[in-house]
């Protein structure tokens, strides 16, 4: 069973070192935030299954980030916070978290709430909400997970670069074009430059390269894109 990923955000380097060590004792794969300037780019890095963010965080506090990660997941995002009032696990949950943990904690309480959301989220109960997944040849992909299962390997995936597969992997063969990337990508194609969807493509292609894929994103002059499976692959 592949590990499961757990990104801390807190600033509180005592609380984030012993929270971590505890879910590591527990097998689960364990980064905590360094950088709070870019901690989107650290979730992007990390891809994690699960967030445990704190609310009182330097620059911006765990509502503003919850947000900014909310547009790139649907992964569960719990708050871990001293604050206790009722008005600040609204906000929690109103920001897109889902659920709220009130420091001091009790470990086995966090550990049974991440054991439930994952399962909720990714396992025996996520199977009765009729998961999308996306089969290919050898591939298959779970978009509310964003990821890419190939034989024993699990890929983790940015929120675009996986809208950008699955629009591919589920056209396959026809083609995909550049007007059906930029409709699904960007809200507002008004405001996009030209080369930010060769950006994002270029992207998709160095993952499946670092990964070792052999299948691959075809061009098709004046046309689109498409995603081409390769014989070993099928």
């Amino acid at each position: 069973m592949a590990t499961h990923r757990i990104l801390i955000v807190e600033d509180d380097l005592k609380i984030a070192s012993l929270l971590a060590e505890t879910l590591r004792r527990y097998h689960y794969d364990v980064k905590a935030v360094e950088s709070f300037e870019n901690i989107l780019e650290e979730f992007q890095m990390f891809s994690p299954h699960i967030v445990l963010l704190d609310i009182n965080l330097p620059s911006y506090d765990g509502y503003y980030w919850c947000r900014q990660l909310r547009q790139v997941t649907t992964c569960p995002i719990i708050f871990i916070s001293a604050r206790s009032g009722e008005m600040d696990q609204i906000f929690a949950l109103e920001n897109g978290g889902d659920d709220f943990i009130t420091k001091p904690f009790n470990y086995e309480i966090v550990l049974a709430k991440i054991k439930s959301h994952l399962r909720r989220t990714y396992g025996e109960y996520a199977a009765t909400q009729k998961e999308r997944v996306i089969k290919l040849g050898q591939f298959q992909l779970y978009i509310e997970r964003m990821e890419l299962h190939s034989k024993n390997e699990i890929i983790p995936l940015q929120k675009k670069e996986c809208v950008i597969l699955e629009l591919l992997m589920g056209s396959t063969p026809k083609v995909v074009t550049r007007e059906q990337l930029l409709e699904e990508l960007w809200d507002d194609q008004s405001f996009v430059d030209e080369n930010t969807l060769n950006v994002n493509m270029a992207r998709v292609r160095k993952k499946l390269s670092d990964y070792s894929i052999q299948s691959s994103i075809e061009t098709v002059r004046g046309a689109g894109y498409r995603f081409v499976l390769c014989e070993e692959e099928q």
